[in-house]
């Protein structure tokens, strides 16, 4: 639930941004809400696992999941939604630790490699199943069943896990509470408000003239002042919620910074190729859906493969994983209006093979040279860096696309005149076109003026994401 949960709603967005009538890039607030509410409960997951049992935290997290999908999908306006993904957020980013330290405490070491690999299957399956089934449900049902599905399957699991997951007893608890530290509920606060002011900043930046706002400028400020105070206190804590210490290290903050740019381009390219292919190609949600998955799928197939290059370096995967990833990137700006479904599947079944083989030896040398006691630590840092660097991912190519259409719209009308031939040419064409159609005649040189516009904002959309630009000068 918690991985198809990051990529299920994303075909589904043209739909809600119709359905609660807000702007497409309003819409990739849904996303980017998860996204951040995910990596601030990554700060706490490990305190809270510990000190209220596994077993108690996971089936809390998964009630609150199950509650807050039900309420997505009767959400009622667009802030009522991102509440909702809020909390859905909050439960999902401590699911996905705490069910990895069960496995890995639950199963004897024999059968341990086998309840990864098993656990490994779900994780890499969600985003291939995930576009492909919110493109059905949307096109099919609504968008609000993208969220609904979730509530027959969390259901299951919460009776399971409770019938199934063992207690830890309330004896070992207590000696938990008596000896360990208290929460540091202050820099807990500091860094969601680091996280949550930031990720304001860049929802609200395009639509508020970015630093030309007060309002933007004001939650700039509370995010920078809330950093500054965050780190000296994190600094002189002795269990602090985040050892900054660890990022002393260069191996780990060389790992963190790239998996911000891996978190960026995976999510980013997640949710922009949907939205391209539904508003500029006229696909329906199921085929956008489909142009994702057999991406997904190669992912899978390249986890198992890089799994198993463990006597390969590192840093050698991911060099390689980078140059195909660039590729990858680079194909997919061959944009123009005549592209065929398999152009899309193509250009993502190459970043798809890139992928992993970045994100499994960042995963692997990012705990090189961690000490033992610090792994949860380094754990919700590197999940951090993937999910912020998602959210910032998103934002950066909402407000990019946004800049740049209105850019080469203005520059592509310049040339839209009587004066230009061939622009009279075409509007005579047209027109003779358009008053050929019975139903047309009395309005073909406003049908053919119509037109001509449509076909200014399509070459204007496709712009700032094409190498091709000559094409339509």
């Amino acid at each position: 639930m918690e991985v198809l949960d990051t990529t299920i709603a994303n075909v589904a967005l043209r739909y809600i941004s119709g359905g609660l009538a807000v702007s497409p890039s309003e819409a990739t607030w849904v996303v980017t809400s998860y996204l951040v509410a995910n990596s601030i409960v990554l700060c706490a997951s490990g305190w809270i696992a510990t000190m209220f049992g596994r077993r108690n935290f996971m089936l809390a997290c998964v009630a609150l999941f199950t509650v807050s999908s039900i309420l997505c999908g009767l959400a009622w306006d667009l802030q009522s939604l991102l509440v909702f993904r809020v909390m859905q957020g909050l439960a999902g980013g401590g699911m996905t630790p705490v069910a990895q330290s069960i496995l890995a405490s639950t199963f004897p070491p024999e059968k341990r490699g086998q309840a990864f690999a098993l656990y490994g299957i779900a994780v890499v399956v969600a985003p291939v199943v995930g576009p492909i089934l919110g493109g059905w449900l949307s096109d099919n049902w609504s968008w609000h069943w993208c969220f609904f599905i979730n509530a027959p399957v969390g259901a299951a699991s919460l009776v399971l896990m409770y019938l199934i997951l063992p207690d830890t007893g309330k004896e070992e608890r207590d000696a938990l509470w008596k000896r360990s530290p208290r929460f540091d509920a202050i820099g807990f606060i500091l860094i969601a408000t680091v996280l949550g002011a930031l990720e304001v900043v860049l929802d609200k930046g395009q639509e508020d003239d970015w630093f030309g706002s007060h309002f933007i400028v004001t939650f700039a400020a509370i995010s920078a002042t809330s950093l500054i105070l965050f780190v000296p206190w994190e600094l002189t804590r002795r269990a602090p919620v985040i050892d900054l210490g660890i990022l002393a290290n260069r191996q780990f903050a060389a790992c963190f910074i790239v998996m911000l740019a891996v978190g960026g381009i995976l999510i980013a390219t997640t949710q922009f190729l949907p939205q391209l292919l539904q508003d500029e190609y006229c696909y329906t949600a199921t085929l956008a859906g489909l142009a994702l998955s057999p991406g997904g799928l190669v992912t899978a197939v390249m986890m198992i493969v890089v799994g198993r290059l463990g006597f390969v370096q590192p840093k050698y995967l991911i060099a390689l994983g980078a140059a195909i990833l660039a590729y990858g990137m680079y194909y997919s700006t061959s944009l123009y209006d005549g592209l065929d479904f398999d152009f899309f599947v193509r250009s993502r079944m190459i970043i798809g093979a890139g992928l992993p083989l970045m994100f499994l030896p960042i995963m692997t040398a990012s705990f090189d040279g961690v000490s033992a006691e610090k792994t949860d630590q380094a754990s919700a840092l590197i999940n951090i860096a993937r999910n912020f660097g998602g959210s910032i991912g998103v934002s950066l190519a909402q407000t990019t696309l946004a800049r740049r259409e209105q850019f080469h719209q203005s520059r592509l009308v310049e040339h839209v005149g009587s004066w230009n031939p061939f622009y009279h040419q075409t509007l005579e064409r047209a027109q003779a076109y358009f008053a050929s159609q019975p139903s047309l005649n009395r309005t073909s040189a406003s049908t053919a003026l119509a037109s001509i516009g449509q076909s200014v904002q399509l070459q204007a959309a496709l712009y700032p994401t094409s190498t091709y630009s000559t094409r339509w000068a």
